[in-house]
């Protein structure tokens, strides 16, 4: 288990376990808070789960340590091949990338595993890295001195060829496919602002400190941006320009005047940067601070813009937060890996015993060699033939499944994982949402409207402006409500709902950061287009950007109401009524949306009338306390959140010109304090959030992707624990958990407190945590990394035992870090599905990666293992492809390592009749033929069977349940499959030694066809429905015995195999060596049948 814990100021990172404060390892984690009154800093670590320090041995470098040693030597090497640079903070002069001090990295995307030089000993790294194919190589370089050789040179070295070359192929294409792809992605063409003008560069040619124009309708002085690719929103964030290059004449004064930014180092956080921008050629000079609000990430949708550029390649945040891809292995192929081991040994201790029954007696040791030789059949090489064929067909049969079209698997190798899983890491946006909003209810209090009666509030709109426009001219501009005069200090009058929902439309239409943008028409030259978009708000061309998809609902709801917002800048903005009248108002004060405030407000004045209104729209905790007492507002919450929707509560507040001059001088002097300028503002602002008048409650559905809830509720019910890991906001989160049904309806949830900063609050919140059963855990980033900091064995202990698990604001390297941690405390298997560029860490941290093709792009389904269109697919993905992969892989292993024990067996039985000679029984070819040609396509037939129907499957997923817990490939299973190849090994030689005719040659022949026949009875023994492929297989074999004839004359007695005395030995044996087999397996089926055979009968 890896430390998390901070290193000591002053220390090196690598400090001993033992020297921490003693009382802090029995400090327990239920605990009462008195135990937190001491400083901080004397918690270094945490109490967990002490790492067990084992001593270390011979026992320990044979078990294993010796890789560890190996493994450590390797890492060190590629370590002080790769040192890292240390990232430091830069200036960086505009336009002058030659200015810069030290050189960055190249701005190229290189996604590729291996290089022209290292791809051979790499890919062979990766095969030798396992025993089996280390073992064949020893043994193949064996047969090249002469007093070990024992067959022909082809029989060891064809088949371990053949491996390495299908092997080096496969990830060549890959490797091929992956350049490609980053080619494409290096070549994009960008606009690269110099002294002599635009010019055209590559991608992979942009340097720190050049000017890069980023193109699309312009828009003065901010522009919005997407970094659904960063953090998996897809809405768009304002971004403001520099004031000072602002108040610039013209694009080419960038390069007349001397100016430098200076930023942070390269770091991972994508929500925070600090830098200063300064002028120097002005008289005072010029600085301004630059925050996130004046950056733009690398992979993130962008307006028209120039910028300069600061960090590039490697350091920029999307790299930073992409881990690299590695090579996965199946769990299958690391448990027949430890069974191979498990041959090993058996096979030594066989020849030790017939070297121990010869008598030790001449070279014994070279005989010792040669009998590990002749045993080496007891380890198949055609095993790794057999399974990677094997995947190769899953994944075929996996890409032409009607039921799931347009899946594609890109790593072939793990296709077995599918079938044993235990956590499903999910993105919400996008993975589980479109995120796409609908206007679904509205509440005033007395009256409820839904989707179905909209209409109403539409003639209600068309009304009250009809009565304001029909009145005289002079008053026709008072978009105003005609009943604001009663609503000031005096006595309550009850307003007509027509009024009321007036109010609300009205409030909804203004209080919001959208901003309406108009499509150019025809290609002629950019002003004279936008000038006409200003004239002529036609709606056809009309969308809205903004920096929520909830307020785009919001806005788009208004407009289909009547109200439609049809210009927006900094300063005022202008909304349409039904009859085409354009209202405008000022904007005085805009308060945007924080996760602290949970709430957002504007004030404006109307251009008409005068009046001042002050607007506000926030989550109903924030505020409840805000508006004036009523008994609905709760209720009504409670009532929508159940639904899944994401609720608003919008107020107002009318204020006189008094009000607010006094308001704007004591905001303005908080704005320019020093000191807890954060809070002061806050106090300034709360001081007129004080009695607002409630308007209404909104109600918006953020649509699921099809077939979520049936889908999510079938993965539960297989067994499988889903997590949901977004960048979202905690109440997003928390209302789509419901709303997809990932959290049921009746289970209570914990919102663990979203600002835990220290190790006290961490146990607090953990104590009460775990005082729960049974709930859902929801818990925001930041929680996490402090619970993660003192608390990672119990937070992680504690997590697993919930249902579900929503963890919201996750950075792309949080997302890889929670997937790493169940890995290392759980050692189960897990599966991460998301659709975005945030989501590719996740994706490729995960033992199995699936990727979504969606709107936020292919990048995910690219960096993936398997890509699916849509969610809904993973249900038979996992249920029907996860479950015969795995069962089929399971059965083909064990029955390809009883095809080699078996031929073992009959060679110790030949060698310790002969006197323990150590000559082989079978010659080359007729081993070869054995191993490939002649079991190849029955043992294969393995591959197309199937143990339950897929409707069966997906009817029951508690059958998956089972799959987990790897019972079918386990050291029990093997035991049994090594009994039957004794005795039927055993039954073989000895039966055809009993039935000796006058030639040796007889005995090869009969032992021979009797072993091939009863490794086909056994495939028939095996399978469990695939009969039709297993008679082909067998018309293969006829075919195949006809060569046979012809080329293997040399090995066998031709006239004697077609008489009557050969067929019926052959019969006899082969019959005493499989009938017991087949009774014993239909006694098993008939009294503990195995529970799918239960659902199919």
């Amino acid at each position: 288990m890896t430390s998390n814990t901070q290193p000591r100021p002053g220390s090196n990172c690598g400090y001993s376990l033992e020297d921490e404060p003693s009382n802090l390892d029995e400090m327990p984690l239920m605990m009462s808070e008195e135990g937190f009154e001491n400083d901080e800093s004397d918690y270094q670590t945490l109490p967990r789960a002490r790492v067990n320090q084992r001593q270390r041995g011979l026992g320990w470098f044979l078990l294993g340590g010796w890789k560890v040693l190996c493994g450590s030597c390797c890492d060190c090497l590629a370590h002080i091949c790769r040192r890292k640079k240390e990232l430091k903070a830069r200036t960086v002069w505009l336009g002058c990338p030659e200015k810069c001090e030290e050189k960055y990295p190249k701005n190229g995307i290189k996604n590729q595993k291996y290089n022209i030089f290292t791809f051979v000993p790499g890919v062979l790294y990766q095969q030798f890295k396992f025993f089996l194919n280390l073992y064949f190589l020893v043994v193949a370089c064996s047969q090249f001195v002469p007093s070990l050789k024992i067959g022909y040179l082809y029989t060891y070295w064809a088949p371990l060829a053949f491996v390495l070359a299908v092997t080096m192929v496969r990830e060549a294409v890959d490797e091929v496919r992956r350049y490609q792809r980053d080619k494409e992605m290096n070549s994009q063409l960008y606009s690269k602002l110099t002294v002599r003008g635009k010019i055209q560069v590559k991608s992979s040619d942009i340097q720190v400190g050049d000017l890069i124009i980023v193109e699309k309708g312009s828009v003065l002085g901010a522009c919005f941006i997407r970094t659904d690719q960063l953090d998996g929103e897809t809405d768009w964030k304002l971004k403001v320009a520099v004031g000072c290059t602002q108040r610039l004449p013209a694009v080419g004064d960038l390069f007349s005047i001397s100016a430098y930014v200076y930023a942070q180092k390269p770091q991972l956080d994508i929500h925070s940067f600090e830098g200063n921008f300064t002028r120097e050629d002005a008289d005072p000079q010029i600085h301004e601070s630059l925050s996130i609000e004046n950056t733009l990430w690398a992979s993130t949708v962008v307006a028209q813009v120039i910028g300069v550029v600061i960090y590039t390649g490697k350091e920029t945040r999307s790299v930073l937060n992409t881990s690299y891809a590695k090579n996965k292995v199946g769990l299958l192929d690391l448990e027949l890996n430890r069974l191979t081991k498990a041959l090993f040994l058996a096979q030594v201790v066989l020849s030790i015993v017939m070297v121990a029954l010869q008598g030790f007696v001449g070279p014994w040791f070279r005989n010792l060699f040669r009998f590990v030789v002749l045993f080496s059949y007891i380890i198949p090489i055609s095993l790794r033939v057999n399974l990677d064929m094997g995947k190769s067909a899953y994944g075929w049969m996996i890409m032409k499944d009607e039921n799931i079209p347009g899946t594609v698997v890109r790593t072939s190798t793990i296709p077995e994982e599918l079938g044993r899983l235990v956590y499903l890491l999910t993105d919400k946006t996008g993975t589980l949402t479109q995120n796409e909003m609908i206007f679904k209810r509205l509440h005033l209090g007395t009256v409820s409207y839904g989707t179905d009666t909209m209409d109403e509030i539409q003639s209600h709109i068309f009304q009250s402006y009809a009565q304001v426009t029909s009145q005289p001219s002079s008053s026709s501009t008072s978009g105003a409500t005609p009943s604001r005069k009663t609503q000031t200090s005096g006595p309550k009058v009850r307003k007509s709902v027509s009024s009321r929902i007036h109010e609300a439309v009205k409030a909804i239409a203004l209080c919001h950061n959208v901003t309406p943008v108009y499509e150019s028409h025809t290609g002629v030259n950019g002003e004279t287009e936008s000038a006409e978009a200003d004239q002529d708000f036609s709606d056809d061309n009309r969308t809205y950007q903004a920096s929520s998809p909830d307020e785009v609902a919001l806005v788009r709801w208004t407009e289909s109401v009547g109200l439609t917002l049809v210009n927006r800048d900094l300063t005022s903005l202008q909304l349409k009524t039904p009859s085409g009248q354009i209202l405008s108002f000022y904007i005085l004060q805009i308060f945007p949306f924080t996760s602290e405030s949970k709430r957002m407000g504007i004030i404006v004045r109307e251009e008409s009338t005068g009046d001042i209104t002050f607007y506000m729209k926030g989550a109903d905790v924030a505020m409840a306390s805000i508006v004036q007492y009523n008994d609905w507002l709760e209720e009504e919450c409670g009532n929508m959140a159940r639904e899944g929707l994401r609720t608003l509560v919008v107020a107002k507040k009318s204020l006189s010109e008094e009000q607010y001059q006094d308001f704007e001088n004591r905001y303005n002097q908080a704005k320019l304090s020093i000191h807890d300028r954060t809070l002061k503002v806050a106090a300034v602002v709360e001081s007129l959030e004080r009695e607002m008048e409630l308007l209404c409650l909104t109600g918006v559905e953020d649509q699921l992707q099809a077939d979520v809830r049936p889908t999510l509720e079938l993965l539960r019910n297989a067994g499988i624990k889903i997590w949901m890991l977004t960048g979202d906001k905690l109440e997003t989160a928390t209302c789509i958990a419901k709303s997809s049904h990932l959290v049921s309806r009746n289970q209570d949830i914990h919102v663990f407190r979203p600002q835990v900063s220290n190790r006290g609050e961490a146990h607090l919140e953990l104590n009460a945590f775990r005082r729960k059963h049974d709930c859902a855990l929801v818990i925001s980033g930041d929680s996490l990394e402090v619970c993660l900091r003192y608390y990672e064995h119990e937070f992680v202990e504690l997590a697993c035992q919930c249902p579900a698990v929503v963890c919201c604001r996750c950075s792309p390297t949080q997302k890889a870090q929670i997937v790493k941690l169940l890995q290392q405390h759980t050692a189960n298997r897990t599966c991460a599905i998301g659709d975005g560029g945030n989501d590719v860490s996740m994706i490729q941290a995960a033992h199995c990666g699936i990727g979504i093709e969606g709107k936020e792009g292919k990048q995910a389904s690219l960096a993936a293992d398997f890509s699916i269109t849509q969610f809904k697919h993973i249900g038979r993905l996992l249920m029907v492809h996860g479950r015969n992969s795995y069962k089929r892989s399971a059965a083909l292993g064990q029955f390809v390592m009883h095809r080699g024990m078996i031929i073992s067996t009959m060679q110790a039985v030949f060698s310790s009749v002969f006197f323990f000679a150590s000559v082989p029984l079978y010659q080359g070819f007729l081993m070869v033929g054995y191993a490939t040609i002649y079991t190849m396509f029955p043992v294969f037939s393995l591959v197309l069977d199937q143990d339950v129907k897929p409707e069966m499957a997906l009817l029951y997923p508690e059958l998956y349940k089972d799959l987990t817990k790897g019972r079918s490939l386990s050291f029990k299973t093997f035991l049994i499959w090594v009994l039957i190849s004794v005795y039927q090994g055993g039954i073989l030689m000895y039966g055809a030694l009993v039935l000796f005719e006058s030639e040796f040659v007889h005995v090869v022949a009969i032992s021979f066809t009797a072993l091939v026949l009863t490794e086909l009875l056994m495939v028939a023994l095996t399978i469990r429905t695939c009969l039709g492929c297993y008679l082909a297989s067998l018309a293969f074999l006829n075919e195949y015995f006809g060569i046979g004839r012809v080329s293997f004359g040399a090995f066998l007695d031709l006239s004697f195999i077609t008489t009557w005395p050969f067929l019926w030995k052959v019969s006899a044996i082969t019959l005493v060596s499989c009938l017991p087999l087949y009774i014993i397996k239909y006694l098993k089926r008939k009294f503990s049948p195995p529970s799918y055979s239960k659902l199919s009968s």
